[in-house]
């Protein structure tokens, strides 16, 4: 199998291929062709588009492997590697013009469902900055080439949080309940709406510490890798895996320290139920 840091150039490749499309069609103007989960959470042809363009490249690049896409874009492989995309994070962003979205695509190896596959390589595109973060186990992560490095830890109050909200409504009251108890505590908050983002915020030390809740794999599993290979800690909430229950990035201490505030203000209760 290929080394960890050609999986890495491949999604590094791709990665900014489908974001150069991305943005040029941004250019000639966008909307949105639907919505999923709810009536905010819209996708455009573009996303569709871009996605299907990655699982090509993909396949070209590497037969035997697996696809998991935010769109739709799913095959098994036999290879034991599965590449985990998102086409456009931050869709609404790119819908209005807001010149913050990115490209996340991920090589996985194991099964292929969260919590149970090994994150290898990843890398994270921001066509409007022409950013381009990577990383590959063992390896480090970088942008461009400058190796990144999350930011030492500071007490509570010194801290920037970068954070982001879900689609349902419910779920948003919970989010905000919490922001109302926790945005007096820390220095500020930042919600800027591309998950892929914020973590690579917080391995190049943009920030302090991230955490959001009702995730999707595709929407971290990239930026998750750059976290941890910038020599920062991700972790779930009251023993979970993270994920959708909930995910905390940062320096080591940050996370335990932003994991005990969140948990002792009832942050960690369940969202989801066993059938949801």
């Amino acid at each position: 199998m290929s080394g960890y840091h050609e999986l890495r150039d491949i999604a590094a490749r791709i990665a900014r291929t489908a974001g150069d499309f991305a943005a040029a069609e941004r250019r000639n103007g966008v909307h949105a062709i639907g919505s999923k989960s709810s009536i905010v959470d819209v996708v455009t042809q573009v996303d569709r588009d871009a996605e299907a363009m990655i699982g090509e490249l993909l396949t070209s690049a590497r037969p035997g492997d697996g696809l998991l896409g935010e769109e739709g874009l799913s095959a098994e492989g036999n290879s034991g590697v599965t590449w985990v995309v998102d086409p456009i994070d931050g869709t609404v962003n790119f819908l209005y013009g807001i010149p913050h979205y990115a490209v996340s695509i991920a090589a996985v190896e194991g099964p292929p469902e969260p919590g149970k596959w090994t994150i290898v390589a990843g890398a994270v595109y921001n066509p409007s900055l022409n950013e381009l973060f990577t990383a590959h186990r063992g390896g480090g992560a970088h942008l461009d080439s400058t190796p990144l490095r999350v930011s030492d830890p500071v007490a509570l109050e010194e801290s920037l949080w970068l954070t982001g909200f879900a689609y349902s409504a419910s779920h948003r009251s919970v989010q905000a309940q919490l922001v109302l108890q926790m945005l007096p505590k820390v220095r500020d908050i930042r919600r800027m709406g591309t998950a892929s983002l914020d973590l690579t915020a917080i391995a190049a030390g943009r920030g302090n510490i991230y955490f959001e809740r009702t995730l999707s794999p595709w929407d971290h599993a990239a930026g998750e890798l750059i976290v941890t290979e910038a020599g920062g800690a991700v972790s779930g909430l009251a023993g979970r895996p993270a994920g959708r229950e909930g995910l905390v990035a940062g320096h080591p201490d940050m996370v335990e320290l932003f994991a005990r505030a969140i948990e002792s203000m009832g942050g960690d209760q369940e969202l989801y139920t066993s059938s949801q």
